[in-house]
Formats: C-alpha cells, sequence, structure tokens
C-alpha cells in the first residue's frame, strides 16, 4: 500500500521529462513545484475542493446525529418493536436499494443537482448502526437510571452522558463517513449534472480518464508532463483526509476494537 502512495508523491514532486523516461521510483528526481503549481492555478479544482468539504462536513454531521438518535433509541429492550425495526435495517444491509429506484426516488424529492443528494440518501449506515447500538448497551444502565431519578430527559441523557462516553465510537464511525463522502465518486456521477457542484473524486476522474484539455492544456510547452499533473491532483485529493487521522487516532484506535470487546 505504500509504495504505489510514495511512487506518485514522488511522481508528483519531479520534471516532466524524468517521469517519461520512467527515473523516478520513491524519491522525486529533479524537484520541482510546477505540477503542483498548475493543478493548485486552477479554479475549477479549488471550486471542487470546496465542495467536497463542504459535503465531508455537513455530510458527517447528519450521519453521526442520525445514526446516534436511532441507535440510541434500538439500544433500550424496552422500545416496542425494536426487534422488527433491527431486521428491516439489516434487510437493506444485505439487500441495498437498486441504482434505478434510488435515482427515482432521490429526483421526487428534488434533490437532483443538489449537495443534499450526497448527504440525505445515506445519513444512517446499517453497519455502523450495529456498532453503536453495541456501544450503546455496553454502557452501565445504572448510570441513566441515575439521571432519571434527577429528573433528566431522554435527549438530556443522551446529550450529556451517553454521548460523552461514546467518544471512541463517534470518532471511529466519524471517520468511516467522512472518509466515504471525501471518496464518494458513484451517487455524484448519477445524482449530479451541474459541473459547478462536482465533488474532487468525480474532476479528478475526468482529468486522470478523460483528459479534461482545459485543465491539461497548461502543460504544453512546460517542464511538468501530463503525468505529473495526474500525480498531484491524485496527492491533492488525498492528502486533507489523511491529515484528520492523527488528531482522532486515540479515540479510532480504542473504538476500533469495540467489536472484539463488546462482542
Amino acid at each position: 500500500m505504500l509504495l504505489p502512495f510514495l511512487h506518485i508523491l514522488a511522481g508528483s514532486f519531479s520534471s516532466g521529462p524524468a517521469i517519461t523516461q520512467g527515473r523516478v521510483s520513491i524519491v522525486p528526481v529533479e524537484f520541482t513545484l510546477g505540477n503542483f503549481q498548475a493543478v493548485l492555478g486552477d479554479p475549477k479544482i479549488w471550486r471542487s475542493f470546496w465542495v467536497t468539504i463542504l459535503i465531508t462536513v455537513v455530510g458527517t454531521a447528519v450521519n453521526l446525529t442520525a445514526t446516534s438518535l436511532m441507535s440510541y433509541g434500538l439500544s433500550k429492550h424496552e422500545l416496542k418493536g425494536r426487534s422488527a425495526i433491527v431486521l428491516i435495517v439489516l434487510f437493506t444491509m444485505i439487500f441495498p436499494a437498486p441504482m434505478i429506484p434510488s435515482y427515482l426516488l432521490v429526483k421526487e424529492l428534488g434533490l437532483l443537482n443538489s449537495v443534499w443528494s450526497l448527504v440525505v440518501p445515506g445519513a444512517i449506515s446499517a453497519f455502523n448502526m450495529i456498532i453503536m447500538i453495541s456501544f450503546f448497551r455496553g454502557i452501565p444502565e445504572g448510570l441513566t437510571e441515575s439521571a432519571r431519578i434527577d429528573g433528566a430527559g431522554e435527549y438530556y441523557t443522551l446529550w450529556k452522558i451517553v454521548l460523552p462516553l461514546s467518544l471512541p465510537s463517534l470518532s471511529t464511525i466519524g471517520l468511516f463517513y467522512a472518509v466515504g463522502h471525501w471518496n464518494s465518486y458513484a451517487q455524484a456521477l448519477m445524482y449530479i449534472r451541474n459541473q459547478e457542484l462536482f465533488p474532487l473524486q468525480v474532476l479528478l476522474r475526468r482529468l486522470l480518464v478523460d483528459s479534461d484539455e482545459q485543465m491539461l492544456i497548461r502543460v504544453n510547452n512546460a517542464v511538468q508532463s501530463v503525468e505529473g499533473i495526474k500525480m498531484a491532483s491524485i496527492m491533492v485529493a488525498t492528502i486533507p483526509i489523511l491529515l484528520v487521522y492523527p488528531f482522532i487516532q486515540k479515540h479510532f484506535v480504542k473504538g476500533a476494537m469495540l467489536g472484539s470487546i463488546k462482542g
């Protein structure tokens, strides 16, 4: 996994002749910032970058809110119909909705050509919901019962007691959700037609596969090459989400162990 990443990183900082001659491995050859200057100088990249950040931030917030609320309710044994609801959710996990019905539903909801089409349909992941239910069940009932005796309602108990204790789990599924939104591609192709709302991954695909001439025309008679521009674009799309992990590494490691500990 690491070697291809280092190769792309090295190529993004290498000159055009060094790349085309195959002299780049995992160390930059004839170091240059020209590839990144060409990429970051394109306004379409910045527009797609901010669209992707918006989708990731808003989408993750919606995901965590909806998943926490639904999981907290389903973690309560006294909830009537809880088993039936869990089975319905698990059914969607085993048999996901086909593409055409999903598209028609998004169209009828008026979400086409909107960033909400990349947020609302996937507001809750069945897999992440199961993780949260498992974690909520592991919280001692004495804590929530004491809060009820003191007059706290369900929302207050969830916000002040349960969620602070669930930070490792929330960090874990939050990272899953954020990476999913950042890498969203298929949904954007299906629901978005307005080029100004293209997320970064769709624009990257156009660059890598379709060779967007308006994007690559700047490399003519320049030191950098088309391949160098592509490598720099991949790094621009990859590095930001990688920088998120160190800030939640401690909580992520704890959350990743939930399945084996809470079983």
